[in-house]
């Protein structure tokens, strides 16, 4: 296992939002996040990136607690890709890129070639090389999350941690993205990712956590666990499943008005 949460827990105040959370993941699967707003999805991602600490329960990474890290030893471990990214400055694809390569360098050391080779390797990984010098803020919704994918890569590290990477973009690129991102974990990443599309984690993912009600509702394979009963009790809607040339396809019974 190289990422697992045993008996997880977290409050916020008397507000309890994840209770008894116990999963794990090995080297290489791609699991989805699901479960309906305020389920306790993001404050999961922070507790195993490390951000919250005072959980009760634990999280491991390769056997170690991830409190029990530095800020770096996490890096080196879980890199993170956000839905959004709105620099504050007029960084190129470039410079974002490089930012993921900082926990290889001393504290105020700028980059060398070591690390824009890394970067660049990286870009050409998810094809964006050519977007190098533009200015990030600039660049389209599913440009800016390939670029925010290729600083991940560039930071070297084992598990991805993506928190609705395709809210924000349109159905090409959602799915363009999903491929890029499944392609990955057959090279060997770890991807943990959240969706509120139960269809994009049918299509893509090799195993399902869905939670309801900050505990585990089921957690599987993709294609033995989302049923129509989990998904009439994680989003309140009756649905089917169809096998189609495509794979199967979650389709939802409910009068659309014309």
């Amino acid at each position: 296992m190289i990422l697992s949460c045993e008996n997880l827990s977290f409050s916020y105040g008397t507000h309890e939002v994840l209770r008894e959370v116990r999963f794990g993941v090995e080297k290489g699967e791609f699991l989805s996040l699901l479960g309906p707003n305020g389920v306790g999805k993001s404050t999961l991602f922070r507790c195993i990136l490390g951000t919250l600490t005072d959980y009760r329960g634990s999280v491991f990474v390769e056997g170690q607690e991830i409190r029990t890290l530095s800020q770096r030893e996490r890096a080196q471990r879980i890199a993170y890709i956000p839905q959004t990214h709105r620099p504050t400055f007029g960084y190129t694809v470039l410079d974002t890129v490089l930012m993921g390569t900082t926990r290889t360098l001393s504290p105020f050391a700028p980059p060398r070639q070591a690390q824009v080779d890394m970067a660049m390797a990286a870009m050409e990984r998810v094809g964006v090389t050519e977007l190098a010098e533009r200015n990030f803020a600039h660049l389209s919704g599913g440009e800016q999350q390939l670029v925010l994918i290729a600083r991940a890569i560039a930071q070297q590290s084992d598990i991805l941690i993506m928190d609705e990477p395709t809210s924000a973009l349109d159905y090409g690129n959602q799915l363009r993205i999903l491929q890029q991102v499944r392609a990955l974990s057959r090279e060997g990443y770890t991807v943990l990712l959240s969706t509120h599309n139960p269809q994009h984690a049918l299509t893509f993912a090799d195993r399902v956590l869905a939670l309801y009600d900050g505990a585990v509702a089921a957690n599987g394979s993709a294609k033995e666990v989302l049923t129509p009963e989990l998904i009439r009790r994680l989003y309140r809607v009756e649905a089917t499943l169809a096998d189609t040339a495509g794979g199967i396809v979650i389709v939802p019974l409910m009068e659309v008005e014309r």
